[in-house]
């Protein structure tokens, strides 16, 4: 395969992988607390081109290195509901599921039948101490902003919101939750989080910024396939002048 054919199709494919992240980032556009999918593109060079001689200029292909989740914070929208809970600053929740913990920005909370507060998937929601947060359902909850919950003017517990030195660490799991990736890093309490009740945040995916994204992707695309149309005649050309009998 020529030049001109392998750079073009190693395109195609890099931008068949900006697709696909785009395409989760659409759909999840409206989940609260989402965190969108970037890629971060690089250059593969074989181990054929690396052995070039000398002051040649090996060709090297552009593919999707790797892809990184944006954690920038997503706008604060009021509910008016008061189990809503929205961080302000770094920090995640923490929630116990059935394979261990988990940490989301997503503060879509509701009280289970046995008076646990759990999130939308069950999960129950982690206190400071380290144990689920028990209420009393005939009650209304109150949370003030380093997330102390009270119930009746007394308090009942604190909810644990954690952070990490570096994001990276985590990945996500679905259902717009994270799981730790490096057993040997733990959490440490996020200093400077703010709980605001009756507010979710929003996705950091907006339409419009992932409608702006998806056209450049597909002229790109479309400029890839005219390339790839193009090598491919000068290919047949090249074959047919040569097998032409003079």
């Amino acid at each position: 395969m020529d030049a001109l054919t392998s750079a073009a199709a190693s395109g195609l494919r890099a931008r068949i992988e900006s697709l696909d992240l785009l395409a989760n980032n659409i759909a999840n556009a409206s989940a609260p607390g989402f965190k969108a999918d970037r890629e971060f593109f690089g250059q593969y060079m074989s181990a054929e081109a690396a052995d070039s001689p000398e002051g040649t200029n090996p060709p090297t292909l552009p593919v999707v290195e790797r892809q990184w989740t944006d954690f920038a914070q997503g706008s604060m929208l009021p509910t008016g509901n008061p189990l809503d809970l929205a961080i302000n600053g770094k920090g995640f929740f923490v929630a116990i599921a059935p394979s261990g913990p988990v940490f989301t920005r997503d503060g879509s909370l509701q009280i289970s039948p046995q008076g646990d507060l759990v999130t939308m998937a069950g999960y129950p929601v982690q206190g400071r101490d380290g144990k689920p947060i028990h209420l009393d359902n005939s009650m209304p909850m109150e949370i003030a902003p380093d997330g102390t919950v009270r119930q009746g003017g007394q308090d009942v517990s604190q909810l644990a919101v954690v952070d990490f030195a570096d994001p990276a660490v985590l990945s996500k799991r679905g259902n717009n939750y994270f799981r730790l990736d490096v057993s040997t890093v733990q959490p440490t309490p996020a200093p400077n989080a703010e709980i605001q009740q009756g507010k979710l945040e929003s996705a950091n995916a907006q339409p419009a910024e992932s409608a702006v994204r998806l056209v450049n992707i597909l002229r790109q695309f479309e400029s890839l396939q005219k390339a790839l149309a193009i090598g491919a005649e000068m290919n047949k050309r090249a074959v047919e002048e040569v097998a032409r009998v003079t």
